[in-house]
C-alpha cells in the first residue's frame, strides 16, 4: 500500500497484517465547559441539529432554535461565533424579527429550519457567491450562501428526494474522490435490508433508522440514494450521523452516530420512551463503514436529564482547539428548561488506538510504500511502558540497521514523536521499497503515525 506522507490513524485494521496480544482500543471525550445555553426566547428546550465549523481564525456554530418549550413551534436557524471555540457569542445579524426586533441570531427562518446543515465548500472550482452550501428540509433543498450568514435557495426545486430525512442531514465536497458527498436518513428493514423513504404513521416506523449516501459532481444533480454498508454488525437505529472528513486525514471518513434505543425508559417522569447515546464509526471510501467498535463513545454519564430520548446528540464538526487538543460538541438535557451544548476534548487524532497490556504485545504493518525521511507516532505509554519499531523488508526481513535491538525505546506522551534507531533516524533510501513497520509495545498506546520530510 502507499500511504505517501498522509497520516494514518488506527482507527480500523486498514494498518494491521498481524499482531498478537494487542486490541483496537476506543477512546472517550472529556467533558469540558458548556458553550451554548439554549435559553433564548427564540431558541428552547429543542434547539438541536448543530454544526460547528472553522472559517479562517473564526469559528462558527450553526443550531435550530426552536421557538418555544414545546415542540412544533416555530424553528429557526441560528448562528453563534466564536474566536476560540470556547466562548459562543450570538451576534445580532438583524435579518429577521422575533417577536418585533431585529436583536437576535436568527439567519434563516425559511423551509429546513428544522434541519438545517451547513459546510464549506472546499470545491476549488465553487463560485465565491456560494462558498457555503447547506441542505436543509426534506426532500432536501440546496441554499447557498457567499458569507455564511445571508442565505437564498440554489433552486426552488428540491436537489435529493429518495429519503426519509427527518434528521441532520449533511453534504460536502471530498478533497480526495472530487465530488459532492451527501449523508441523510432512510429506514431500512433489518432483516432484509431493503431500504424505506418513509416512517409509518402514529410514530411507529417501518424498519430500523438508517444512513443513506448520494454523490453529485455540481451539488445540484445526485446519484440515487444507496445505503451505507456498516458490514456483519447488529442493526440499531442511528438517528443523526455527524459524518466529516477527518480534518488532518481526509481520506479518512469518522462519523458520531446518536444511537437511539427506540424502548427503553430510565426516567419515569420524562415524556417521551426512548434512550439515546453517540457512537463513533470510520469508512475509507464513505460507503462501507466500520462498527468495530459497538460500545457508545459517548454514555449519558450520571446526569438523569442525559437520560431521556435525544439528549447526546454530538455536533457534525472536530475544531482542532490545540496542536494536542480537538473539540466536538454535544446536547445535553433535551426537551428541558435546561438545554445546552457542551465541549469536549480528545487528543489530537484520540478517536482510538492500537493498545499493548502491561504484558506487552505487537503487530505488524502490510508492507508500505512512503515519503518522507522520518516516522512519526502520536503514542502515550505509562512510566513503565514503551514503543519501539523494527523496520522489515517485503518478505518480512528485518532490515539491518533498522532492527529492533536497534531501536531506541520510546517512552513518554507525545502527539509526533520521530522513532529512532542507533544509526539515526533518516529512513529516506527505504521509501518506495515496501516496508513492514513492526511495532512492540508494552502498557502502550499508538494514535496514529505519518513519514514526514
Amino acid at each position: 500500500m502507499d500511504i505517501g506522507s498522509r497520516l494514518e490513524l488506527f482507527v480500523d485494521d486498514y494498518l494491521i497484517d498481524k499482531c498478537k496480544n494487542v486490541t483496537l482500543k476506543l477512546h472517550h471525550a472529556v467533558p469540558q465547559e458548556v458553550a451554548l445555553r439554549f435559553n433564548k426566547p427564540w431558541e428552547g428546550s429543542t434547539s438541536y441539529y448543530v454544526t460547528v465549523l472553522q472559517d479562517g481564525d473564526m469559528y462558527r456554530m450553526y443550531y435550530r432554535g426552536s421557538g418555544s418549550r414545546a415542540e412544533g413551534g416555530p424553528q429557526y436557524s441560528c448562528c453563534a461565533e466564536s474566536s476560540d471555540a470556547k466562548k459562543w457569542i450570538r451576534t445580532p445579524v438583524g435579518l429577521h424579527k422575533h417577536d418585533g426586533s431585529r436583536a437576535n441570531n436568527i439567519i434563516w427562518t425559511g423551509f429546513g429550519g428544522h434541519n438545517f446543515a451547513p459546510f464549506i465548500d472546499e470545491n476549488p472550482d465553487c463560485r465565491p457567491s456560494q462558498r457555503y452550501k447547506a441542505l436543509a428540509g426534506g426532500p432536501l433543498i440546496g441554499l447557498v450562501s457567499a458569507d455564511g450568514v445571508h442565505w437564498k435557495k440554489l433552486r426552488e426545486a428540491p436537489i435529493i428526494t429518495q429519503g426519509a430525512f427527518d434528521s441532520q442531514n449533511v453534504a460536502m465536497w471530498d478533497t480526495v474522490q472530487k465530488q459532492y458527498v451527501a449523508y441523510f436518513r432512510v429506514f431500512a428493514d433489518p432483516k432484509t435490508g431493503r431500504m424505506s423513504h418513509e416512517g409509518g404513521a402514529g410514530g411507529i416506523f417501518s424498519g430500523v433508522r438508517s444512513i443513506a449516501r448520494a454523490t453529485s459532481d455540481d451539488f445540484r444533480n445526485w446519484s440515487d440514494t444507496v445505503e451505507i454498508d456498516y458490514g456483519d454488525t447488529p442493526r440499531e437505529h442511528l438517528y443523526t450521523n455527524s459524518i466529516v472528513a477527518y480534518p488532518r486525514a481526509p481520506h479518512i471518513y469518522v462519523g458520531f452516530p446518536k444511537r437511539f434505543m427506540t424502548t427503553r425508559k430510565a426516567i419515569a417522569e420524562h415524556p417521551d420512551i426512548g434512550v439515546s447515546d453517540g457512537v463513533f464509526m470510520s469508512s475509507r471510501d464513505g460507503l462501507h463503514w466500520g462498527r468495530r467498535f459497538m460500545e457508545a463513545f459517548l454514555r449519558p454519564g450520571r446526569d438523569p436529564r442525559n437520560w431521556g430520548e435525544r439528549s447526546n446528540h454530538i455536533a457534525r464538526g472536530i475544531l482542532q482547539t490545540a496542536p494536542d487538543e480537538l473539540s466536538i460538541y454535544y446536547v445535553e438535557h433535551y426537551r428541558r428548561p435546561t438545554t445546552r451544548l457542551r465541549r469536549a476534548t480528545l487528543r489530537t487524532d484520540g478517536f482510538a488506538s492500537v493498545n499493548a497490556p502491561y504484558g506487552g504485545g505487537e503487530l505488524t504493518t502490510p508492507p508500505l510504500k512512503f515519503e518522507g525521511s522520518r516516522l512519526v507516532v502520536n503514542y502515550a505509554t505509562s512510566a513503565a511502558g514503551s514503543v519501539r519499531v523494527e523496520l522489515r523488508d517485503s518478505k518480512g526481513k528485518p532490515i539491518p540497521g533498522y532492527t529492533l535491538r536497534d531501536c531506541l525505546e520510546i517512552y513518554g506522551d507525545e502527539i509526533e514523536r520521530t522513532v529512532s534507531w542507533k544509526r539515526g533516524d533518516d529512513v529516506s533510501k527505504l521509501q518506495k521499497r515496501g516496508v513492514r513497520l513492526r511495532f512492540v509495545m508494552k502498557d502502550a498506546d499508538v494514535y496514529s503515525i505519518c513519514f514526514k520530510p
